[in-house]
């Protein structure tokens, strides 16, 4: 809501954490069970919060590769990760990670997502085995989702999709203007994100229907934030950001916006926010 800073991915990283679908990501783990290491890309990087989140699924040794257009946030990734790992070392370029027994080598890449199904990122000189992504697709495009089913199946990738936004905004008390906030935030969320139209909601079920026409089996599941008092900070940011975005679509007046994030501001007690999760891996 505030961009991607590591400030605002730190401020989020546990309710996500919170709010992955368990049968999704135990779903990348049987497909993973008995495989002595792994090569995964991680687009929209951040500062390596998936990392941190599916390292556990994965076999003993990993070969991650961050990915991410902002270079403070992989700036950032590395003393978060350090601080997360049992033990650390920085070797030439990568960066070796110890965590519960498993061995993780981390190397970061800058680059554009935008244009990284054209091919910005070489690929096909380190075949990832597992492409992970969180809160990236809702983002993008119908073209650049088929692009990415497409450079994903050309290699027989595994793909495991998090967090992305459903549409779904749920108050609580509820306020008269909840329904005209959500409709006009939805709007803003399918408006052009740096990789044309976004699909917003759609884009989970663009992915599944783009993996299984290539022979993927895809699961998919809810996995909303489900947010009160105590997540304060966080809810204070998403209202602020919501308000934000929703003026830029000119859909309320602005005295009613105002009325509404100030009543929100002051009175909320808990937030739906809807995602979804998604594993694609095509079957030997």
């Amino acid at each position: 809501m505030s961009g991607f800073s590591p400030e605002w991915l730190a401020l989020r990283e546990a309710a996500d954490r919170a709010a992955r679908a368990p049968s999704v990501l135990e779903s990348a783990r049987h497909a993973f069970s008995g495989v002595p290491r792994c090569n995964v890309w991680d687009l929209g990087a951040g500062t390596g919060a998936s990392l941190r989140a599916f390292a556990e699924l994965l076999p003993q040794e990993q070969h991650w590769t961050l990915v991410d257009y902002d270079s403070a946030n992989l700036a950032a990734a590395g003393p978060a990760l350090e601080r997360w790992a049992d033990t650390s070392a920085q070797r030439e370029e990568a960066l070796e990670l110890g965590k519960d027994g498993r061995r993780l080598t981390v190397r970061m890449q800058t680059a554009d997502l935008s244009q990284l199904p054209a091919g910005t990122v070489p690929w096909d000189r380190d075949t990832p085995n597992l492409i992970t992504a969180s809160a990236l697709l809702d983002l993008t495009s119908a073209a650049w989702i088929q692009a990415f089913a497409e450079a994903c199946a050309a290699s027989g990738t595994a793909v495991l999709a998090t967090l992305s936004f459903d549409g779904w905004l749920g108050f609580s008390p509820e306020h008269e203007d909840d329904a005209a906030v959500r409709e006009a935030f939805s709007i803003h969320q399918q408006g052009d994100k740096g990789f044309g139209p976004a699909l917003g909601p759609n884009a989970t079920a663009a992915l599944a229907a783009g993996l299984e026409s290539r022979g993927y089996r895809v699961m998919t599941a809810e996995s909303p934030w489900r947010l009160g008092r105590r997540d304060g900070a966080l809810l204070l940011a998403l209202i602020e950001g919501i308000a934000e975005a929703v003026a830029e679509t000119d859909r309320l007046p602005a005295s009613s916006l105002a009325a509404w994030r100030d009543q929100r501001l002051a009175t909320l007690e808990s937030l739906i926010v809807g995602h979804e999760d998604l594993f694609g891996y095509r079957p030997a």
